[in-house]
């Protein structure tokens, strides 16, 4: 009896346990399984790359208490869980991003397959997650058995020149088990493999401090690849190396050659390896692509065409040598940040006629990319496509902005049905089309617009019950899509389009909530701190291209060179990265101390050129110039804003005597900003609305001061009616206002429609951030021609506010990267509806909140593994109910404040609807 007992309460244990198991495996998975960002990376050169992974739960206030990570050189290995290379076992942790790997050293083309499991709150474990895994690239110079080569070809170095073609034949003898490909260029390249692209990305390396880092990217072509003869080609454009670049429109900016540099690696089925790689057996010609040039577009003669020229059985008995070239391996590196690709595609909506008579197509938005045509007509027929972003205002094609950028594309048909042609190492900022020379009459869908950018993976979305505004959202989405490539670019069209650091900055906190810009960021902020100067100053763009030609020095430009701390810091924030800071430390700290050089034992840095709050609004006014902001002063608050991010850095990474030393400069830096700047009653020397918003944004006044100085800015805004910030006061204006309380100030100066506002550019039909508050003005004309871009981020900062005040999406800084949320919904300037989401590194947090009549419903959702501190405006705890009950009722909420203002409540991961009656506001 006893061991029937025995028996019986064993099956009964082993059945509770199964139920266990089985329930914590429906209600708790992972999801979104990340190496460095990136999902099963190729080519990677990080040593100790950090793993995250996303949580999914059916229950409320899920936790993660314990992870267990294992790793293995084969997915059969991993799943057995045998000839593991590394184990952590069991990790009393809620840590679910950037764990770094521990285990042995990694090699130079060795993929390692991962998995996750972990444990929640109560003990219960997840199944695995399903693996992925990650694969190292080349990691040091002797690995590289290719030489660099270039087309042994007469060019003109003055010019834009063909593209050469590259090609090479190799036979391979076995069964191919995996074959990779590891390829760069000076210039940009396109990789065929018998007769096949390889890979979707585009402007490859991309641009970078090419002095100091040049990209290589990873292929799998095991597919591209069969036993016998193969064939492997190239083409090759001039690119940011060696193209027109800069507004001087100069050449051969970092070189005078193309040149490319490839390894190609394949390992057999009997366990051998064989190397093929650039050297002098291959060969070169030109090709239909007689001019490439990123300014100045393309030329493409189809008659030229050298058809199934990555073919193994073409004839190339008439191509040139190529020379090989000694430029070494050293600056090598992998991509951080993710490719350029083709991302969507758009119709346009309307072809006509001009006053002046051109042929226009209207693609109804303002992009980057360029025009894919199928056109069919005679031999020799030159169809030329010229781009422009706006209209002037007799309807007439408008191109006198883009000053030295032609923007224009032209083909020239081989007379053989119909043709299909888009460009390669080109791209253009646009709305508009002048097409020339079109055989017969040109249909819509003769013509598709191809949108191009850095592949950031769409994170947040805002929208509101004032369509206007949702329009300003979309503007600055698209401000972002067109100058997020490769680089943060100020603008897409004219002839610059360079990384200026000033813009960067300015928009950084917004750019990380309309997308996933860590890996983006990673990478231009290495950029960042090769082209820094030896002094430590950094130069106004980057890659630093603008100092390569001129004997000025352009570097140190106060709330430009701060892109070397707001950056990081904005990264660090946003996905909890500890690295970056670890990372741009030295680059951050080179250029605090760069500024405290100058500014000497005065503690007063005004030594340098700035370009101040640029583009502020101007006026012809007799009484009133302009808001024109002391440099002097925007100097000094940067420097104490910078230092201010290194002090919290050095804390982050342990570096007390940083902290101790770096705290004191920041009190001097202070007390001079307040002897020179401000008056004993809080008015600043230069009473402008960017000189308040920068001391209190940066806390440079002393505490008795502030709530004046905060009352002198709004009644400066209710004074003027409207914003008179540029590029340094405008990201900050409405924080300031309402974190001083002036909300109805700050909603005033986001539902302006007239200029100067944001929605303005919107009643003029923008469907992208302006430069200028005016760039088209009131009476229908431009601005100054010679600065007017209808495509720049900057002014697109507001969407920070939008997202972390108004939807009341917020960061706790002592746990970054929304591990802790702070939820703080603000209604106001006449919205009733407003809902924003943002995918975190821990999954989706969203707030969407809707008054009606005098009822307020906030709806959040918080993501596993992290907490929230909700606060309701004007709510009461006796009047407020979650999902329908009492508070007091639902367990996973906790009352933590109440007081007239507000209801602040503690709350664990999952959704959550409040409703309650507003008082008092």
């Amino acid at each position: 009896m006893r061991v029937i007992i025995i028996l019986l309460l064993s099956v009964i244990v082993m059945t509770m346990l199964f139920s266990q198991a089985h329930a914590a495996g429906s209600e708790v998975s992972l999801y979104d399984l990340l190496c460095e960002y990136k999902d099963n990376p190729i080519g990677i050169d990080v040593g100790r790359p950090r793993l995250s992974w996303k949580i999914r739960a059916e229950h409320l206030s899920m936790t993660q208490s314990a992870y267990q990570i294992r790793a293995a050189g084969s997915e059969a290995d991993l799943q057995s869980g045998h000839n593991l290379i590394w184990d952590t076992g069991r990790v009393d942790s809620d840590q679910s991003i950037h764990i770094p790997y521990a285990g042995p050293d990694l090699t130079s083309g060795l993929r390692v397959f991962w998995q996750v499991r972990i444990w929640d709150e109560r003990g219960r474990t997840s199944p695995w997650s399903d693996p992925s895994h990650w694969e190292m690239g080349l990691l040091a110079a002797k690995d590289w058995k290719a030489r660099w080569i270039e087309p042994d070809m007469e060019e003109d170095k003055d010019r834009p020149n063909p593209c050469p073609l590259l090609r090479r034949v190799f036979k391979l003898d076995k069964a191919i088990e995996r074959a990779r490909v590891y390829v760069t260029a000076h210039g940009l390249y396109e990789l065929y493999i018998n007769g096949r692209r390889v890979g979707e990305q585009l402007f490859t390396p991309g641009w970078t401090a090419y002095d100091h880092r040049l990209q290589v990217q990873s292929y799998d072509i095991t597919e591209h690849l069969s036993a016998g003869k193969n064939a492997v080609g190239a083409i090759l454009g001039d690119g940011w190396y060696r193209g027109y670049l800069g507004w001087k429109n100069g050449r051969n900016t970092y070189g005078e050659h193309v040149a490319l540099l490839a390894q190609i690696e394949v390992v057999y089925t009997d366990g051998t390896r064989e190397i093929i790689g650039t050297d002098k057996n291959w060969k070169a010609a030109t090709g239909p692509l007689l001019a490439s040039d990123i300014y100045q577009g393309e030329t493409y003669d189809a008659r030229l065409e050298k058809e199934a020229w990555a073919l193994a059985d073409y004839d190339d008995m008439g191509w040139n040598a190529v020379r090989c070239v000694e430029y070494g391996f050293d600056r090598l590196v992998a991509p951080a940040g993710p490719p350029v690709k083709k991302i969507e595609e758009i119709r346009p909506v309307k072809i006509w006629e001009t006053p002046e008579g051109l042929t226009v197509v209207d693609m109804g938005q303002n992009m980057v990319g360029w025009c894919r045509i199928r056109v069919q007509g005679p031999a020799g027929t030159r169809v030329t496509l010229r781009h422009a972003e706006v209209l002037d205002k007799e309807g007439n094609f408008y191109t006198e902005n883009l000053r030295a950028a032609r923007q224009e594309d032209v083909y020239i048909l081989k007379g053989e049905g119909v043709e299909t042609y888009e460009p390669r190492f080109t791209f253009h900022g646009f709305r508009y089309v002048a097409v020339d020379g079109w055989p017969g009459p040109l249909a819509l869908e003769d013509i598709t617009g191809v949108v191009v950018h850095s592949d950031i993976e769409p994170a947040g979305s805002f929208e509101c019950s004032n369509p206007m505004i949702n329009q300003l959202q979309h503007n600055i989405r698209w401000g972002q899509k067109g100058n997020f490539l490769d680089v943060p670019t100020d603008c897409p069209q004219r002839d610059e389009r360079m990384g200026w650091t000033g813009d960067a900055q300015a928009f950084a906190r917004t750019a990380c909530f309309i997308a996933d810009c860590a890996g983006f960021y990673t990478k231009w902020l290495a950029d960042l701190a090769a082209d820094q100067k030896p002094s430590g100053a950094v130069p106004h763009v980057i890659p630093g291209v603008a100092n390569r030609r001129d004997p000025v020095e352009w570097a140190a430009s106060a709330g430009w060179a701060d892109a070397a701390t707001v950056v990081p810091w904005t990264v660090y924030l946003c996905y909890g990265d500890i690295r970056i800071l670890e990372k741009q430390y030295g680059s951050m700290k080179a250029w605090v101390d760069y500024m405290a050089r100058k500014a000497g034992s005065s503690c007063f840095w005004h030594q340098d050129f700035t370009f101040g709050d640029w583009l502020a609004y101007n006026t012809t006014s007799s009484d009133y110039p302009g808001a024109t902001t002391d440099k002097d002063l925007i100097t000094q608050a940067y420097f104490a804003r910078s230092t201010d991010l290194l002090i919290r850095a050095a804390r982050v990474l342990g570096k007390s005597e940083d902290v101790d030393e770096y705290t004191a400069l920041l009190e001097k830096i202070r007390r001079v900003f307040q002897e020179e700047f401000v008056t004993p009653n809080g008015r600043l020397a230069s009473n402008t609305q960017t000189a308040y918003s920068l001391a209190l944004a940066f806390d440079l006044l002393p505490e008795p001061q502030r709530a004046r100085a905060a009352e002198r800015l709004a009644l400066d805004v209710r004074n003027f009616k409207h914003i008179t910030t540029g590029f340094l006061g405008t990201p900050l204006i409405c924080h300031a206002l309402s974190d001083f309380g002036y909300w109805e100030e700050a909603f005033m100066l986001l539902n302006r429609k007239e200029y100067p506002s944001w929605l303005y550019p919107v009643t003029k039909g923008a469907t992208t951030i302006w430069e200028r508050w005016d760039g088209i003005k009131p009476d229908g004309s431009f601005q100054d021609k010679g600065m007017n871009s209808f495509n720049h981020y900057a002014y697109g900062a507001i969407g920070e506010w939008l997202y972390r005040k108004v939807a009341g999406i917020e960061i706790d800084p002592q746990e970054p990267g929304y591990h802790h949320i702070l939820i703080q919904p603000h209604p106001g300037g006449g919205l009733t509806h407003v809902k924003a989401r943002l995918e975190s590194p821990y999954g989706l947090v969203a707030c969407e909140w809707r008054v009606t009549d005098n009822t307020m419903t906030v709806v959040t959702q918080i993501p596993p593994n992290t907490s929230a501190t909700v606060t309701l405006p004007w709510a009461r705890l006796e009047e407020t109910t979650v999902g329908g009950k009492a508070l007091e009722d639902v367990k996973s909420v906790q009352v933590s404040r109440r007081d007239p203002e507000a209801l602040v409540l503690r709350v664990g991961s999952g959704e959550y609807r409040f409703a309650y009656t507003i008082y008092g506001n």
